[in-house]
């Protein structure tokens, strides 16, 4: 979860704390109600001084909002169609803020960059989220975790910014009791930033209220994943909201399968000096999604990098072993698709929604069933968000392509 210079402890992450999104969620409330803190959060950061970090800083964007229903702990569920939008508009906003300050966002993208990764958290403001012991880290079937879990699982930290507004203290208040006893902070660690204004009005549905989204044992999806960017980030976090964790103890994991672009196909891609190896890919998009799937009491003091086990694919395991992630070399538009007959699902991008219907077909035709296909929002460079419902030319979307240009041209100038 922290930069992989972090063997000795000295380079943490930073958590923000952001309050339940306002209702409707719209793009414009959502950018009046967090485009300040994010961008306090990620300029304090980018300036800090406190000490050099190799790979730049990281930032945990905690988004609280009632995202789960179910009265058990063990049959939660999600809007999958909600929950992915407002992400893809929180990453919208902090691509648009790094464009604007000239801060890579990539992971690992070096000295002055602020890797940014949004957590969902799901917390109730109007229920009391304090229980009588010690938070106990209680993973449910889905990926996203509770606020006394995210407390017990998620530490320690280099800072804790959070909002100044009302809704602002109000976390920070039920965190810090959550939070008492698992790290020492100082109090210059605790740093209020401008907080945006949030209207709420009454919403015609609440997310427990939309239809919730059936979660899958197996689920795909494929792509280059080069300089791990911000819609890199969401496809995989939008993805790993699909999957149905099993209990602990289980001999059936549920499964990710994250079909990465061979060295080989990539030879002719613009700027192809700076494409990063595939090793290199495979392990960022792993150690990425352990910041969302990972739970250990013990944070990530002990775990400054996932266990991979390396042979033909990169395999890790989380939360005991009920979640794996396989990284696997795809050499065409298929990959493990029409090889592995066992999946449930599909993650595509409006970009590469054909791509998927490609996949529906190649499976009928081996006589096998049609996989249930989720489609993400594309994230555009200017910062407009791109809905699945929508057609649209995608040459202005966020690449990696314009990430190793920056990089070229950046260079050039030594």
């Amino acid at each position: 979860m922290p930069p992989r210079t972090a063997a000795a402890g000295d380079h943490l992450p930073s958590l923000l704390l952001l309050p339940p999104p306002p209702h409707p969620a719209t793009r414009l409330a959502l950018n009046t109600a967090y485009e300040p803190s994010l961008r306090a959060a990620i300029s304090r950061l980018k300036d800090d001084k406190s000490d050099i970090e190799e790979d730049g800083s990281v930032l945990i964007v905690a988004l609280t909002s009632s995202i789960l229903t179910g009265s058990f702990i063990r049959q939660k569920t999600l809007s999958w169609p909600y929950v992915q939008s407002i992400l893809a508009d929180i990453y919208s906003i902090i691509s648009v803020i790094s464009a604007q300050l000239s801060i890579p966002t990539d992971i690992h993208a070096g000295p002055g960059s602020v890797d940014v990764r949004v957590v969902l958290v799901h917390h109730d403001p109007s229920k009391p989220a304090l229980a009588d012991s010690k938070p106990a880290i209680e993973p449910n079937n889905t990926a996203v975790v509770e606020l006394a879990t995210f407390a017990a699982a998620y530490h320690p930290w280099k800072y804790i910014f959070h909002p100044n507004n009302e809704p602002g203290y109000q976390l920070l208040s039920t965190y810090l009791k959550l939070f008492e006893g698992i790290q020492s902070l100082r109090q210059s660690q605790i740093v209020v930033v401008e907080g945006g204004l949030a209207v709420s009005v009454a919403p015609l549905a609440s997310p427990q209220l939309s239809p919730q989204t059936t979660s899958h044992s197996v689920v795909c999806l494929g792509g280059t994943f080069d300089h791990l960017h911000p819609g890199h980030k969401l496809l995989l976090t939008a993805a790993a909201l699909l999957l149905k964790v099993p209990e602990n103890g289980t001999s059936n994991p549920c499964q990710l399968v994250i079909g990465i672009t061979g060295d080989e196909l990539l030879k002719r891609k613009k700027y192809a000096e700076l494409v990063q190896s595939w090793d290199e890919r495979a392990e960022n998009t792993i150690e990425f999604l352990s910041s969302i799937l990972e739970l250990s009491k013990d944070g990530w003091k002990k775990r400054q990098s996932p266990l991979i086990e390396k042979g033909n694919d990169f395999v890790a395991r989380f939360r005991d072993g009920t979640i794996e992630i396989h990284c696997v070399v795809i050499q065409d538009a298929y990959g493990p698709t029409i090889t592995t007959e066992d999946m449930d699902a599909l993650v595509v991008s409006g970009e590469t929604r054909g791509g998927g219907n490609a996949v529906n077909d190649r499976r009928k035709e081996l006589g096998w069933r049609r996989l249930e296909t989720f489609e993400v929002d594309v994230l555009d460079a200017e910062g407009i968000v791109h809905k699945s419902s929508e057609t649209q030319d995608f040459a202005s979307k966020i690449s990696s392509t314009a990430i190793r240009k920056l990089k070229a041209e950046s260079q050039s100038r030594i």
